[in-house]
């Protein structure tokens, strides 16, 4: 009797957890609409994140990817930049954290029009055991706010 219970107890936390999890994975991306269309969006990024001193790493045109195997997507790129004046400082705190950086801001058409997503600097301090006032964290997220902003302009 006392096992069924005990199990019956697991299951209930396993299951309350992984609700948690797929809420947190809900909340931890950030969506900004754009007037414009995702190549000119990108541009915007791209024009915006060079104007404040970061450097663009790449950017990744899925859809052409897609039309080079024949399949059709909807328009979608994913600039990949970052300032190592802010993201060495998460490395050398938490080095697994070089999964998650550089930053990534994907821009995606969809049927409601453009929009860019990230996911917030908040969940990678989470993932990587940093605190939540981390110096660096807040500066991303200060700049991610402003640089997705001038991209929808």
């Amino acid at each position: 009797m006392l096992n069924v219970a005990f199990k019956s107890l697991l299951l209930a936390l396993f299951l309350a957890s992984s609700a948690m999890v797929a809420k947190a994975a809900d909340t931890d991306l950030v969506k900004v609409p754009s007037p414009h269309s995702v190549e000119q969006t990108a541009d915007n990024l791209v024009a915006a994140v060079e104007k404040a001193g970061a450097k663009v790493f790449a950017r990744v045109d899925h859809a052409a990817g897609g039309k080079s195997v024949d399949m059709e997507i909807p328009a979608n790129q994913v600039v990949i930049f970052g300032n190592p004046k802010l993201g060495t400082p998460v490395i050398r705190d938490a080095p697994e954290a070089g999964l998650d950086l550089p930053i990534r801001v994907a821009i995606i058409e969809t049927d409601n029009g453009t929009i860019l997503v990230y996911h917030a600097p908040a969940s990678l301090a989470a993932a990587h055991g940093l605190p939540a006032d981390h110096p660096s964290i807040g500066k991303m997220t200060g700049a991610l706010k402003n640089l997705t902003a001038k991209a929808s302009e």
